[in-house]
């Protein structure tokens, strides 16, 4: 199992840099100044972009850019934010916490209802019942999450008023305590159930899909023979076979949802690393950008390594395959 983690970890640190270099070569690379941006269209000083310029390590050749960034990476230092001067670091952690709040809940919710709802269909394949949900997941499937959130807004916020139209909290609710926790619980509501509703199709068909495959294999056949109870081989076989691939969607959709709910943040005006993303592209705040983006490849390699453990402990062969 040592052996095993090892060559995962290798592996992660080897995908993290390689998606720091192309994420530093394409973003530099990209159309647009953030130094005119900064200082703006109307009449921009020279001398102000100049020092600007070389203030921010700009006029430097891109490899050089690359070597120092990496450098005080490894130092621990993401730099500071073009256009508000702020520690990245900083900036980071003040939005990584909504943002994993609401996309850990919608992809939990949508985890647990859409295995369930799948695995549900898949015992009773070509039944009403079967075609009915599959109908209505296809249905949400095909709706964009800000459509669906603006909807949510029309019905629950606008016209009957139970729930907010935006924001993480109100300002007039309590700062602390229970009333502060249910406040945010409130706010959360239509964000997540965004996100629920729009990836809760994918776990059920995957879990469908996956019962209807395990339930076909010559083993299964074996122990009707023997004359296991039905509800046996479902709980002790069927489920734990067919929860795999499903284990492996949840761990990279967490791991991309740190970047993934932008739109949904946007829509919701929620405070989390989304909304700064498209923010920062904007402003093309590269610090900003890179900081984010790091974030987001660490948290898919750490997620990747989780996901593998998991995977090995509900199949020992898996890693005594690779070991």
């Amino acid at each position: 199992m040592g052996r095993y983690i090892g060559k995962r970890a290798l592996t992660a640190i080897l995908c993290v840099f390689v998606a720091l270099c192309l994420n530093f070569v394409l973003m530099h690379s990209a159309p647009g100044d953030p130094i005119r941006i900064l200082v703006g269209s109307d009449n921009p000083d020279p001398e102000v972009i100049e020092a600007l310029t070389i203030k921010f390590g700009l006029d430097q050749p891109m490899h050089i850019q690359f070597f120092r960034y990496v450098g005080n990476l490894l130092r621990g230092d993401m730099g500071v934010s073009i256009y508000t001067s702020e520690p990245v670091f900083d900036m980071i952690m003040q939005r990584l916490g909504p943002t994993l709040l609401v996309a850990f809940t919608g992809t939990v919710l949508a985890l647990v209802v859409g295995t369930a709802l799948g695995i549900f269909c898949g015992r009773r394949v070509g039944s009403k019942i079967d075609t009915f949900l599959g109908s209505f997941s296809y249905l949400f499937d095909a709706m964009p999450s800000f459509w669906l959130g603006l909807m949510l807004i029309m019905v629950f916020a606008s016209a009957l008023h139970v729930l907010p139209t935006a924001g993480m909290m109100d300002v007039r609710a309590p700062a602390q305590g229970v009333g502060h926790v249910l406040d945010v619980i409130k706010h959360m509501v239509l964000p997540v159930a965004t996100l629920a509703l729009t990836m809760t199709p994918y776990y059920m068909r995957i879990a469908r899909s996956s019962v209807v495959q395990v339930l076909g294999d010559d083993f299964i056949t074996t122990l009707r023979a023997t004359g296991l109870p039905e509800n046996k081989i479902y709980r002790r076989y069927v489920f734990r076979n067919a929860i795999l691939p499903t284990v492996t969607v949840f761990g990279i959709q967490l791991a991309y949802m740190v970047a993934g709910v932008a739109i949904v943040e946007i829509v919701f005006a929620w405070p989390g690393t989304g909304s700064l993303i498209m923010t920062s592209i904007s402003r093309r705040d590269y610090p900003v950008l890179m900081g984010t983006y790091f974030v987001l490849s660490l948290s898919v390699a750490i997620m990747m390594i989780v996901v593998d453990l998991v995977y090995s402990a509900l199949d020992p062969r898996i890693s005594r395959s690779n070991s």
